[in-house]
């Protein structure tokens, strides 16, 4: 038993003090994930919003805004079913600002596990919001479901992609459309016609042919009741000249 005890005495010290014999020690347990790249090439289907992570540089943004916040993120992030279900040519149209609003609209700048989506103050803010729009959602939660609906569409959330916090990251299947770019717009009123202000009828000027008829009727009206006071005047007069003469 003794010589047993002597053989295997090296063993123990070795696993209870592993440097001690030049072995590594067991590296300390990572902390939370904070590379949201890395989180969304493990989950395989996500090529497109990698993609514009990438092209947009979010990505260093919000890898620096997770090593410098306490409050944490949520990403909501669209398969590439997703974004194959828009209509051609959708990405295309949009400027490279409205790109980046798009992405950020997927993401809140707070961390929210899914029980916390129960209790969410509606409407919740996006990363987008801002000075160039409203940019927020409706977030209803149960304990088996939560939905998200931006006045546009409606999705809900499908798989847990990393639940630790400070970053919360949710599958979608839908791109969530954000009203500040893709709602309707107003009809644009159409300009008034050259040489006219709006809300004033055209007047017509003396020397407009309308101006020059009527201005012609009423002198020549003019014209003839003149000439018919002066004769009604010399009739007059000869019949008091006669009458003078017949006195005298």
């Amino acid at each position: 038993m003794a010589s047993l005890l002597v053989l295997l005495l090296p063993a123990l010290l070795s696993l209870a003090f592993p440097s001690a014999f030049g072995q590594p020690a067991a590296p300390a347990p990572a902390g939370a994930p904070r590379n949201l790249t890395a989180i969304l090439v493990k989950g395989g289907q996500y090529t497109t919003l990698i993609r514009l992570l990438k092209e947009t540089q979010l990505d260093q943004q919000i890898t620096s805004q997770l090593n410098n916040s306490f409050n944490g993120l949520t990403v909501f992030a669209p398969t590439d079913n997703a974004f194959n279900n828009l209509k051609p040519g959708t990405l295309n149209a949009l400027t490279q600002q409205q790109q980046v609003a798009l992405v950020l609209y997927h993401i809140l700048p707070t961390y929210y596990s899914m029980e916390m989506f129960q209790t969410a103050s509606n409407p919740v803010r996006t990363q987008a919001s801002g000075n160039d729009g409203v940019y927020t959602v409706n977030i209803t939660g149960t304990t088996s479901q939560v939905n998200i609906s931006t006045g546009i569409d409606t999705t809900s959330i499908t798989n847990t992609l990393n639940s630790a916090s400070p970053l919360a990251v949710y599958s979608i299947e839908k791109v969530l459309l954000p009203y500040d770019i893709f709602g309707a717009k107003p009809p644009a009123s159409s300009p008034p016609p050259a040489g006219e202000k709006p809300g004033k009828s055209p007047v017509a000027s003396a020397d407009s042919p309308g101006s020059a008829a009527a201005g012609s009727g009423g002198s020549n009206a003019g014209v003839s009741l003149k000439k018919g006071f002066l004769g009604w005047s010399s009739l007059v007069g000869v019949g008091l000249m006669g009458v003078v003469v017949n006195v005298l």
